[in-house]
């Protein structure tokens, strides 16, 4: 491929260099600071051969070119007139300023995407608990059944404990302290305190009887008032008295603040935010589902579903049920039926493989590949999932059908949430959106692409040295791939990376770690072909050609180096063991960043799956994963 070309046309799709305030490369992608976002053609750039992905991210705009990065930048830099690394003008501010929506959905994402798993995991038993409970498997007055319910409704009581440390991670404050906020107004004491129908004062100030189990948003204003009031503190103390007088200042103020103002604000908006969705539903439920559903796939593309995560998980925690879930499961089940449309009426080989594989995909929950990768691609497709989304949603809207539960995917594995009285409506509804979605792409169609027609005469003898014949033989030569793991920490599945580009296996496939030390190691014997300048990705070649990137943190190429050690150098020649990294992993964590670190095979097309190793939690040099020609 062209490099040059591509950077040019990347030039022209960003809107050109008079729309470029700042750009910057890390292991895999341009990162484009625009002066408007909406003068880049997304669209366009999408489907440009060499660009893997395009994303928007914290008010940046995010280019995913893959190892080739460097290659393309450098040709993007010598195709404009200005330097793209000097930094903005102070008084031209339009780079500074990030847009306050975008700002709010990307707080609510980082606050909300790590605890998911905890909130997942007890979720999914809430709904094992009630399937047991249901075909009489399970006696309620039973030890096993109270001890289980415990279990499922733990991380829901005391949600308030961890979103305050999630918020404050996200936050860069003392997580903590955040937990130790959560924890007070959680205690038994102030629980007792402040029950309904109780006089309290703090110093003479009315204190609002108000509930904190199970509650979202009073925690997340009293932790962002807590940020401020903790960086206060701490500009005016003595180094010597940090340790001290930061946190005990920050706690007495923030806690009396939360039960006297922030807590009963908080309740009432979150109430308020909950009953409004009920009233919508309940007395407009098909038209309310109409539009809900057949918009949820939008909302998921411009990331505004993140401001729905509160309210779901408050209704659930107040109600015992949400109505939002069913409509997002409805619109992953009809990107799912379209995709599997596409299969069933194209005519060529390769669309019809991957609009099958997508489509199953999406049945799972995990839709991106099959709305991104073949929905969008062919346009009506995807105007079709819409309008069964919004079809399956009115109808499940209409008979009030309920989420009982968080947890799982929105898809065939998270049918413990939707189990309870309007379970039959639920399959009704999630079979509707497959099959209208399906039918309708098949009816209205779309442009399919032709079957590449093979050259009418045989390749001569030295035409099989070109590039593409070389590839062929070193693809057929493929061999399996062990991938020993870099890190000590505890194995993540990528969906649980808080980046698209890797959860979404965009840049490839493999499995990331949450480190528990700060070092990485060679996980294959080869060679070190790049590292980055900020050195938190490594990009190595195993001896058997497996191409791999390792990739300590998400958006860690802000740090500019801060906190990383490189140990080898571009070119090294490494054995499984050596050490090719350490890293300050507290440092990184308080300077608000996760360390979460993906490690992936990038050069997928020669190998035909990943095969886990099935470990939970690993050391440095164990096996984590093989990949298999």
């Amino acid at each position: 491929m062209d490099k040059q070309q591509l950077s040019k046309d990347i030039l022209k799709l960003v809107g050109g260099e008079e729309n470029i305030d700042q750009v910057t490369h890390c292991m895999t992608r341009l990162r484009f600071n625009l002066n408007d976002n909406k003068k880049a053609d997304k669209a366009t750039l999408k489907n440009t051969p060499g660009v893997m992905g395009v994303m928007e991210n914290g008010g940046q705009f995010q280019v995913i070119i893959g190892n080739d990065v460097p290659v393309v930048y450098n040709a993007l830099v010598g195709n404009m007139s200005k330097s793209p690394d000097a930094k903005p003008a102070a008084s031209s501010g339009t780079s500074k300023k990030k847009n306050p929506l975008s700002a709010v959905f990307d707080f609510i994402s980082g606050v909300f995407t790590p605890i998911l798993p905890a909130i997942t995991g007890a979720g999914m038993l809430k709904g094992i608990v009630a399937l047991l409970l249901t075909f009489g498997w399970i006696d309620a007055t039973s030890s096993t059944y109270i001890i289980l319910s415990a279990i499922g409704d733990g991380a829901f009581y005391f949600l308030p404990i961890i979103l305050g440390i999630s918020t404050a991670r996200k936050l860069g404050s003392n997580m903590y302290i955040g937990a130790a906020i959560g924890a007070s107004v959680m205690h038994p004491t102030i629980t007792a305190l402040l029950a309904p129908g109780e006089n309290v004062s703090f110093i003479g100030l009315p204190v609002v009887a108000a509930t904190y189990a199970s509650s979202v948003i009073p925690i997340l204003i009293a932790i962002w008032l807590a940020s401020y009031v903790e960086k206060a503190i701490d500009k005016v103390t003595h180094a010597s008295l940090k340790l001290i007088v930061v946190p005990t200042v920050t706690l007495l103020i923030i806690v009396p603040v939360m039960m006297i103002a922030v807590g009963p604000l908080g309740v009432i908006i979150g109430n308020g935010l909950t009953d409004g969705i009920n009233w919508l539903f309940n007395n407009a439920g098909l038209f309310a589902g109409l539009l809900v559903g057949g918009a949820f796939s939008l909302l998921i593309i411009t990331g505004m579903h993140y401001a729905l995560v509160p309210i779901m998980i408050g209704s659930i925690a107040t109600l015992g049920y949400d109505y939002l879930i069913p409509l997002m499961m409805m619109a992953n089940f009809a990107q799912a039926g379209s995709a599997l449309g596409v299969s069933l009426k194209s005519k060529n080989k390769q669309i019809k493989s991957l609009s099958a594989s997508t489509g199953v995909t999406a049945l799972m929950g995990i839709t991106e590949p099959a709305m991104y990768g073949v929905n969008m691609r062919f346009k009506k497709p995807f105007v079709a999932a819409l309008i069964g989304a919004a079809i399956s949603g009115a109808f499940v809207s209409f008979f009030q059908t309920k989420a009982y539960v968080i947890g799982g995917l929105a898809g065939l594995s998270g049918i413990p949430m939707i189990i309870g009285p309007t379970f039959v409506y639920a399959l009704i509804g999630i079979i509707v959106a497959v099959v209208v979605s399906a039918v309708l792409t098949y009816i209205i169609g779309f442009e399919d692409v032709p079957e590449a027609v093979p050259a009418a005469e045989p390749a001569t003898p030295a035409a099989t040295t070109s590039a593409s014949a070389v590839t062929a033989v070193e693809e057929t030569k493929a061999l399996d791939q062990d991938v020993f793991s870099p890190i000590t920490g505890e194995v993540k599945s990528l969906s649980e990376v808080p980046d698209p580009a890797f959860s979404e296996e965009i840049m490839g496939k493999g499995f990331a770690i949450q480190p528990s030390e700060g070092r990485v190691v060679s996980p294959i014997n080869g060679t070190v072909f790049s590292l980055s300048k900020s050195g938190h990705a490594i990009g190595l070649v195993s001896d058997d050609g497996a191409e791999m990137l390792i990739h300590i943190g998400i958006d860690t190429v802000k740090l500019k180096g801060q906190f990383f050690s490189p140990k080898v150098q571009a070119g090294a020649k490494v054995a499984v063991g050596d050490v090719l990294m350490e890293f300050d992993r507290e440092e990184i964590e308080k300077a608000g960043y996760t360390t979460i670190t993906p490690v992936i095979i990038t050069n997928m097309h020669q190998y035909n799956s990943i095969e886990s190793a099935g470990r939970t939690t690993i050391k440095e040099k164990e096996l984590l994963f093989t990949a298999k020609a």
